[in-house]
């Protein structure tokens, strides 16, 4: 019933809208905006805590000086959880997303919908200059630019160093600001001593597999042995002696108790949980969040220098059939990348801004050292064309690798022919939008 008497509202909202437009009056055309974002932390000051708090400032700030229509809009928060809920059920409704702000890893599948619009014809050459070229490449396919770049989250894990100390590995605690990296026999020694030390309902490592949260970490965990996860073809190619060691690798930790009580029904809210009571010894972190208590360490490798990734973040544009609500969407983005004070939240993270990076240099936590650690960051998704349907289906089998239900060998073999039919499909029904 609640959905019914939206779509009605709204109904009638826009006909008034589209009536007022030609009235005898000259009175402005209203144009209604959807606009959506998942939660996803901004601290920035006392007014910007989360992405919801920047949209809506922006999208204030533009309404009250837009004058080729009378703007209004709904603006809506979701889980990541729930994306499916928030955006692709919504296809083709009145909730039907008209501005996406997330994560690319997203973002980059609804392109392949064809109604993802192209913004090519809105990037001046002095935001292409500004924008760092890595950001733009992620941000194409064939060759146009179908999502804006704004900020990105370099991802590593982090440790607890007041456990660390009181395990006895006070040596491996860095006092510096920097991204440590160790080797694989050190990765062993500290989780071992870790298991052995910790009070009893504390761990020494992160670990979940009840839901597609469940990927990417876990992606990077299984390049630890050697593997380099895809083929030169951008297929998933786990099913090779490194890449069977690293799951292999990560069912021992399981059964030696490296990980939580039930690793593989948990999700990474509960482990941030463990995290945030002093439960958890090494979780996975990127350089929004900082304490005082953590330090920073890539992901293990066979070479001992470590992974990280990288987590872009920007803007999408739909197109819902409405040439104006395309329109008005395009100008809120050039309204949104003409302002200093709004691309200046980037700075929550690491900017793609090479001007807010200079005006920001002192304020961005250990930004040299995520900048020098970039050498390191690896792609996982690679512009896969439905990384949403390898979301949903990889978890699964890395819950019954911890369970016992599948062998390494198993696993690895499943992942490969699953997700490839999955990426294959995706790139057979590939839609761009012109």
């Amino acid at each position: 019933m609640k959905n019914k008497i939206y779509a009605l509202t709204a109904f009638a909202f826009l006909t008034a809208g589209v009536l007022a437009g030609c009235s005898a009056g000259g009175r402005k055309e209203e144009v209604h905006l959807v606009v959506k974002t998942p939660i996803l932390p901004m601290e920035y000051g006392e007014e910007i805590q989360e992405s919801y708090d920047l949209l809506k400032k922006a999208l204030d700030e533009f309404t009250a000086q837009y004058d080729d229509a009378e703007i209004t809009y709904d603006l809506m928060k979701f889980a990541y959880v729930d994306e499916e809920e928030y955006i692709t059920d919504t296809f083709d409704t009145e909730n039907a997303p008209d501005i996406l702000f997330e994560g690319y890893f997203n973002m980059a599948s609804y392109i392949h919908t064809g109604r993802v619009v192209p913004l090519d014809d809105i990037i001046t050459e002095e935001l292409r200059a500004d924008i760092d070229e890595m950001s733009w490449r992620q941000s194409q396919v064939a060759g146009k630019t179908y999502m804006m770049p704004y900020y990105t989250l370099q991802n590593t894990l982090a440790y607890n160093k007041i456990l660390f100390e009181d395990a006895g590995l006070s040596a491996y605690c860095s006092e510096e600001a920097a991204i440590q990296s160790w080797t694989l026999e050190e990765w062993e020694e500290i989780l071992a001593t870790l298991k052995a030390e910790l009070p009893e309902l504390s761990y020494p490592m992160m670990m979940y597999a009840k839901n597609n949260q469940g990927d990417t970490h876990i992606m990077v965990l299984l390049r630890s042995h050697g593997s380099e996860f895809f083929d030169d073809a951008h297929n998933f190619n786990l099913n090779t002696e490194e890449g069977i060691e690293a799951l292999r690798w990560l069912k021992d930790c399981y059964d030696a108790g490296y990980f939580p009580a039930g690793a593989e029904n948990m999700e990474i809210s509960e482990n941030s949980l463990l995290r945030d009571n002093n439960q958890l010894a090494v979780f996975q972190i990127n350089n929004s969040r900082r304490n005082p208590d953590w330090g920073y360490v890539n992901f293990p490798s066979a070479d001992g220098r470590g992974y990280a990734t990288s987590f872009l973040s920007g803007f999408e544009i739909f197109d819902n059939g409405d040439e104006k609500k395309i329109q008005a969407a395009k100008d809120f983005l050039r309204f949104f990348y003409s302002r200093d004070d709004l691309m200046d939240v980037s700075a929550c993270g690491l900017p793609v801004s090479a001007k807010v990076t200079e005006r920001h240099m002192d304020d961005v936590y250990m930004l040299e050292a995520y900048q020098k650690n970039a050498e390191n960051v690896v792609d996982f998704t690679e512009n896969n064309p439905d990384w949403t349907g390898i979301r949903g289906v990889f978890y699964t089998y890395i819950h019954d690798l911890l369970t016992g239900v599948r062998t390494p060998e198993q696993v690895a073999a499943d992942i490969d022919t699953e997700c490839n039919a999955i990426l294959e499909e995706g790139r057979k029904n590939s839609v761009l939008h012109e």
